[in-house]
Parts: structure tokens; C-alpha cells; sequence
């Protein structure tokens, strides 16, 4: 486990993805979650990288040939509106929300969205800065915690399911529909 910084590997040994399944991760941004859970979901699986920058999603296309994975598919989505990722109903096995409700004042819609995608028992993987005083990351007044976190997700319908180990910097836990 890297003691240090978040790394999508070491999170996804804690995690149970089978192969062939479908993930969503929101807020792609650069692709770090995606490509680890495209070779985790192997070729049979599809990952729905979504993003509202652009240039967040030609860096995953780019990085996704380079590596030759063609189950990452890269999709701009607003994911503060109602229904913005585009995904169908019960669609999703898995959510992936990484570093991303700190910078968005519309939680709830996000984690709404999440639920409405995934299918019974789906899973979303939630992963925030932590609130301690921190040399890097996110002015600490913005950050949200553990506790608020869990409020949100629970207020959405979700269940807490277990806390991961996310180094130093993020916590990290598993909520299931």
C-alpha cells in the first residue's frame, strides 16, 4: 500500500470489479481511475469516462490508445445537472467519484445521478481530499468531509458498504445501491 499518495491500483485490491463489467467514472479528468478500471473490467467490460472539460477527455482518449485499451469510452457530461451523464437507468455496476464533489456545489445532484445509473447492488466508489491541514490538494474550507460525505450518499439512498485505505492525502469508501 502507497503510504503516500492515492494510487487507483492500491484502491482497486480492496475492491471486488469483475470482469466484464461497466463502470462509470465521473470527473474522469486525465483518465487515472479509468484506464486502471479498464484493465480491471478487461475487453468484455466498458468504462464511460465522463467529463465537462474537453481536455480532460482527449487526454484519456490519447492515453487509452497509447496503452492499447479500447473498452474506455470518453464522453462529455455535466454531471451537476439532472440525468447529465446520459446514462440509461440501471445501466452501471460500478461509480467511480474521485476528487471531484469538493469542487462542485450541487453534491447531491451528483451522488442522485450515480444512483439512478447504477443497477441494483451497483457500487460507487467515492474518494475525497481529507480534512487534516495538508502541504497540497484543496483549500481545506472546501473540502468535505467523511461524515458529510456519508450524509449526502445515505440522504441519495446509498449504503455504506466499507472504508478503503486511500493514503495519506484522501479517504475513500464503498456506498451500494
Amino acid at each position: 500500500m502507497n503510504s503516500n499518495f492515492l494510487d487507483p491500483k492500491d484502491i482497486l485490491k480492496q475492491l471486488n470489479i469483475l470482469p466484464g463489467s461497466v463502470v462509470a467514472d465521473f470527473g474522469c479528468g486525465s483518465g487515472f481511475f479509468s484506464l486502471a478500471f479498464a484493465e480491471a473490467v478487461g475487453e468484455e467490460g466498458k468504462i464511460n469516462s465522463l467529463d465537462i472539460l474537453p481536455s480532460a477527455l482527449e487526454s484519456v482518449e490519447s492515453k487509452a490508445k497509447l496503452q492499447g485499451l479500447g473498452n474506455i469510452f470518453p464522453q462529455r457530461a455535466n454531471l451537476e445537472k439532472s440525468g447529465g451523464s446520459k446514462l440509461p437507468d440501471n445501466s452501471t455496476d460500478w461509480v467511480v467519484v474521485k476528487d471531484m464533489l469538493f469542487q462542485n456545489k450541487n453534491k447531491d445532484i451528483i451522488l442522485k445521478e450515480a444512483y439512478r445509473i447504477l443497477k441494483s447492488g451497483g457500487k460507487v466508489l467515492l474518494v475525497e481530499w481529507n480534512d487534516k491541514e495538508l502541504p497540497i490538494g484543496p483549500e481545506k474550507n472546501i473540502r468535505i468531509s467523511e461524515q458529510e460525505l456519508r450524509r449526502i450518499a445515505e440522504s441519495q439512498g446509498f449504503e455504506m458498504e466499507k472504508e478503503l485505505e486511500a493514503g495519506n492525502f484522501h479517504y475513500g469508501a464503498v456506498y451500494k445501491k
